[in-house]
């Protein structure tokens, strides 16, 4: 059996589980089933299947499954002690875990490898950004998307800082520098006066990420980290 694309991406301290197709039967508990009161079936079924992703996860991890419910900013509330981050487009599915002493941050992104709309790019995408992507996109043709790799790049790096910093950020306010066609990057987030600290923080929480990526299948999928500061 091969190895789960999203595993391949992962620290050696982290784990992850994922599936390409909705799981009809997949139970959501008590609390779960509430926050999705109202909504589409297939919204229902996306949720509760990367939630049995979630479950999955935790469980190699060695934490026992736990009702996985979003706060108000849709962010799901991971068990004390975990880091965690889900993912969703049209025919994957993905969550990924680690302990918060081995792992301060981890954020998953899984997009359909096809260009982005015209115009896009410049909007999610700092100058020099542009002009990495266009030699990459001429050296590398054949690997990936490039353009839609970054911003799935970004979206990795956003939900591994936003749950950390209780912080908004934009796409400009974050660079990305890709190591070539060989699957990985390097991520910043840029300092400004707001320096992003979260409430239960210290001095910084840390700005930089490691990243790892995939195109594979019809898919991109991104995974951004930043080990625990005493690794």
């Amino acid at each position: 059996m091969r190895r789960p694309l999203v595993q391949e991406l992962l620290p050696p301290y982290a784990v992850g589980a994922e599936t390409r197709a909705d799981a009809p039967h997949e139970v959501l508990h008590p609390e779960e089933r509430a926050a999705v009161a109202g909504v589409s079936e297939g919204r229902r079924r996306e949720f509760a299947t990367v939630r049995g992703c979630a479950r999955r996860a935790l469980t190699t991890l060695g934490h026992a499954p736990v009702p996985l419910v979003p706060d108000p900013r849709g962010v799901p509330r991971w068990p004390a002690g975990v880091v965690g981050s889900m993912t969703h487009c049209r025919g994957y599915r993905a969550a990924v875990v680690g302990w918060r002493r081995d792992v301060r941050a981890l954020g998953v992104d899984a997009e359909p490898s096809r260009p982005l709309r015209e115009g896009v790019l410049r909007t999610v995408s700092r100058p020099e950004e542009r002009e990495r992507i266009a030699l990459l996109q001429a050296e590398h043709p054949h690997v990936a998307c490039w353009d839609r790799l970054l911003f799935c790049a970004k979206e990795a790096v956003f939900k591994a800082w936003f749950p950390r910093t209780r912080r908004e950020l934009g796409f400009r306010d974050v660079t990305v520098t890709f190591g070539g066609a060989g699957g990985t990057f390097r991520a910043a987030v840029l300092a400004s006066e707001d320096p992003g600290y979260g409430p239960d923080e210290g001095p910084d929480p840390g700005r930089d990420f490691d990243g790892r990526w995939v195109a594979r299948d019809g898919l991109l999928v991104a995974v951004a980290f930043a080990g625990a500061t005493d690794r």
